[in-house]
């Protein structure tokens, strides 16, 4: 039951992240490694790549070049309507500067939802998660 009202939550702040910050969103251009997004800094610009083969989740974030920076994505599934959302694929990258993490594809008729973290690495408070809605 915590499992559930956690990805309700997360759903919810991810949802309202968008809506309140339209810049964080992005776009994919037809390379699957390729983001195109606003220039917001510490906060993840994420998109997805779908295909007939599957889907791979791509977040970015811009940040100062003497940050350790750290940037996680996640291809989230959902098997039913109401069910908890479960991370299919992540990647995480932690580097100075400006990141960037692409998920292995995942192969799934199930609802899709690609969640992102980013920030400072050594500064939990200070990270930001957003998602897309689900696909």
């Amino acid at each position: 039951m915590r499992t559930r009202i956690a990805a309700v939550m997360m759903t919810v702040a991810g949802i309202a992240g968008l809506t309140a910050g339209p810049a964080m969103a992005a776009t994919a251009t037809s390379e699957a490694d390729t983001v195109a997004c606003a220039t917001v800094l510490n906060r993840p610009c994420i998109s997805h790549q779908a295909d007939g083969e599957g889907v791979v989740g791509i977040a970015q974030v811009t940040a100062d070049p003497a940050q350790l920076t750290v940037v996680r994505v996640e291809v989230r599934t959902q098997a039913a309507w109401g069910s908890p959302w479960e991370t299919a694929a992540s990647a995480t990258t932690v580097r100075l500067g400006s990141a960037k993490a692409v998920t292995p594809r995942v192969t799934t008729t199930d609802l899709r939802i690609i969640c992102a973290t980013a920030g400072p690495a050594l500064d939990a408070t200070k990270q930001v998660t957003t998602c897309t809605n689900p696909f």
